[in-house]
């Protein structure tokens, strides 16, 4: 293992791939601290953390062990966006887990506005809206998105970014600045509002 731990991921990964478990032990104590830690500050919570820390390495082993791992970038930044999607696979399973239905009796489905803070109108309109900016986000190349998600939908600071990507600082920034840039102009392109 000692030889093994000199070796670049790809090719740790290479090894791993002809049956080398030693080489996956590498990786895993090369990668689990800084895996974990993206998880958990998002996540903020230990059991939940955990559960997502080992599906994503499980994931990681069964896409190397297909032959199905494809070198694009960094192994880190690829084990972060397993985590990361499995992260927004949590919450949007949360999120359905506790939707109130409207056949519940003490759910306020009335679409007066003194009874609740919006009716149905603002319900379409905010709808509209978010599939407008989803669809734009969607459009953005993958490490413009990854960053613009990190920044706004997880509140990470672009130090936090550049440690979850394995890039600089200044190239999170760069990255973020084409992003705001390119969503401008898909925006303009398909004669969608936005206040960017």
């Amino acid at each position: 293992m000692q030889n093994l731990s000199k070796l670049a991921d790809r090719d740790l990964v290479a090894a791993y791939a002809n049956d080398n478990n030693d080489a996956f032990d590498v990786l895993l104590e090369r990668h689990q601290q800084k895996v974990y830690s993206y998880i958990f500050h998002i996540v903020k919570n230990k059991d939940i953390a955990d559960d997502i820390f080992q599906e994503t390495f499980v994931k990681a082993i069964m896409t190397i062990k297909q032959g199905r791992y494809t070198e694009h970038g960094k192994f880190s930044g690829w084990l972060t966006r397993i985590a990361h999607n499995l992260i927004i696979d949590f919450f949007r399973q949360e999120k359905i887990e506790n939707a109130v239905s409207a056949d519940d009796e003490t759910s306020d489905v009335l679409n007066r506005r003194d009874l609740c803070e919006g009716n149905i109108e603002d319900a379409i309109v905010s709808t509209q809206i978010d599939e407008d900016l989803r669809r734009i986000v969607m459009a953005l190349p993958d490490p413009q998105r990854e960053v613009l998600v990190m920044r706004f939908y997880r509140n990470m600071s672009f130090k936090e970014i550049a440690e979850a990507t394995s890039v600089s600082i200044n190239t999170a920034l760069g990255r973020m600045r084409y992003a705001i840039i390119n969503m401008r102009r898909i925006a303009a392109e398909n004669n969608i509002a936005l206040a960017i």
